[in-house]
């Protein structure tokens, strides 16, 4: 699971942000990752963000109570009242593999993301199966 904390929906360097993810989606995809984004808008700014974006993944709203779950993971800015750019994947057992905390006003890219995932061991490979 690739975590994508963002400021806000509509804003430039998010729109930019999330169409990298969603143009580079089957590439994550081939490594079994799926996107979520993570905003504190709520879900019917999402739900117009993501089909005027036409983003092909879920968009979740932290809305309320505000930030809860960006400050779980330590990417909510609390002088601010939003969400760090901020990039975690997360493994099948939960465990955080890799993270990212990019500045506010920098897209990340993808190349990290992709980095990581290819660092993983394959999923057969932790089941104990052959590789």
């Amino acid at each position: 699971m690739i975590l994508v904390f963002y400021p806000a929906d509509w804003s430039p360097v998010c729109g930019d942000e999330l169409a990298l993810y969603n143009e580079v989606l089957p590439e994550f995809r081939r490594h079994e990752a799926e996107v979520l984004g993570i905003s504190v808008d709520g879900v019917w700014c999402h739900q117009a963000y993501a089909a005027a974006r036409h983003l092909e993944f879920p968009l979740l709203s932290d809305f309320e109570p505000k930030g809860a779950v960006s400050r779980a993971y330590g990417a909510y800015r609390s002088k601010d009242g939003f969400s760090e750019r901020a990039l975690f994947l997360v493994d099948r057992e939960g465990v955080i593999r890799w993270s990212y905390l990019s500045p506010v006003d920098v897209n990340p890219g993808v190349d990290g993301v992709l980095d990581a995932l290819d660092a993983l061991p394959t999923p057969t490979a932790t089941a104990g199966g052959r590789a």
